[in-house]
């Protein structure tokens, strides 16, 4: 079952500043749970834990890169695909997260929702809230 996670937003500047502020102001718009955000050395980190490798950095365009929490087993990983696409005057920032299916039913992020929508929702919830703080930035 496809367990792929969307979420959009519509920001009101150019697709480059958009992604300038996703990238270099993660910090001040990222709602987290510990330490600080920041993209370096190929990397996303929460402080100094290693949320996954940058496998995607075209600024104005897309951004892809590894996704895991301190509850992933080594080599459990999923992946987040974000594009920033001009719309008028406005860029329109879609956000795929994709690879759950790998994941084990009982896995600690599933939360008790083991696949289909519930799970998907809560997910898709969890971003929202933060593309919604990111949106915030403009």
């Amino acid at each position: 079952m496809n367990q792929t996670v969307k979420v959009e937003t519509l920001i009101r500047t150019d697709p480059k500043t958009a992604f300038r502020v996703f990238t270099d102001e993660v910090d001040a718009w990222w709602r987290k749970a510990a330490g600080p955000m920041r993209f370096a050395d190929g990397k996303l980190w929460e402080g100094d834990f290693e949320i996954g490798r940058v496998l995607t950095w075209e600024p104005g365009a897309r951004l892809v890169f590894e996704w895991r929490t301190r509850e992933f087993a080594p080599g459990e990983k999923t992946e987040v695909d974000i594009r920033f696409e001009a719309e008028g005057d406005a860029t329109r920032v879609t956000l795929l997260h994709r690879g759950w299916e790998a994941l084990r039913e009982d896995h600690p992020i599933r939360a008790g929702f083991k696949t289909g929508p519930a799970f998907r929702d809560m997910i898709g919830l969890r971003w929202a809230e933060q593309l919604t703080s990111y949106r915030g930035r403009f």
